[in-house]
Order: structure tokens, then C-alpha cells, then sequence
């Protein structure tokens, strides 16, 4: 079967890429959650349009990613949270919210290149990785205070 990503599919593609899966893999798992849509000749705008996205929000080249990991690293993130006395967090810290608090901040950062090694579930200081390019990556601090 082949089909196109929507998204990025690690060990298979990127979003924009033609790939041949098995039908099952294909018609079970890749296009019910939306990493996928079914080949066609139409689809080859489709395809277009996927790569122009991904091209204009992915880093440009090393030196470009060079600068984004400064402006990362040189700075501490304010997560706000929801939590309750003690410190705890009413559930983890996510990478989506990760995100939206380094948007907030100036940066900016896709939710699917944050990487959380332990799930954060405490007021404090913490540090997670983000991949900014293939070849680069930032450790941003994160400040996890309650909202």
C-alpha cells in the first residue's frame, strides 16, 4: 500500500514522503491516527503543500540551528502549572505544554521535537532535551512553577 505522511513516522519518513507499507500497518495504524493519507495521482499537491509546511518550520541548516540552541539554552522556561500542596502536579508536565511556554517566551519549538526523559510531576527546576536539527540538540532548563 502506499501512502503518504502527514507527520514524521520514525523508521518510516517524514511528513511529504511517499512511502510502501504493509496493508495492515497502513490501513490499521498509520490512517486512523492521522500519520497517513492514501496515495493517488491528486495527491501529489498534497504532497507539495506538505513539504512547503515543513520546510518553512524546520530549521534551515547547522548554523541556523546553532543559534536557536543559544537562544534555548540561554535562558529558563516559566511553566505554569496546576498543582497541589506539597508541590505535586495534578497530572505530568507535557511536551505540548513545554511548547506553548517556550512560544510564550519567544522561542520557537514544535511539540514533537521535545524530548522528556522522566515524566515531570513536581514544582522545581528541570531539564529536557530539544532536538532542534539532525545533528543538534539543546538542553533548555524548565522552571516548573504553580499556576
Amino acid at each position: 500500500m502506499k501512502l503518504i505522511l502527514t507527520q514524521e513516522v520514525t523508521g518510516l519518513g517524514a511528513a511529504g514522503d511517499v512511502v510502501e507499507v504493509k496493508d495492515g500497518y497502513g490501513r490499521n495504524y498509520l490512517i486512523p491516527r492521522g500519520f497517513g493519507i492514501r496515495w493517488t495521482r491528486g495527491g501529489e499537491k498534497t504532497i507539495e503543500s506538505i513539504k512547503k509546511a515543513r520546510e518553512a518550520r524546520s530549521v534551515r541548516d547547522a548554523d541556523h540551528a546553532a543559534e536557536v540552541k543559544a537562544q534555548l539554552e540561554g535562558s529558563t522556561v516559566q511553566v505554569k502549572v496546576r498543582a497541589g500542596e506539597g508541590g505535586r502536579l495534578f497530572g505530568a508536565v507535557t511536551a505540548a505544554d513545554i511548547a506553548q511556554a517556550i512560544t510564550e517566551a519567544g522561542g520557537q519549538v514544535d511539540k514533537r521535537t521535545i524530548v522528556v526523559g522522566n515524566p515531570i510531576k513536581s514544582l522545581g527546576a528541570h531539564t529536557v532535551t530539544v532536538k532542534v536539527h539532525d545533528d543538534v540538540e539543546a538542553k533548555v532548563n524548565l522552571n516548573v512553577v504553580s499556576a
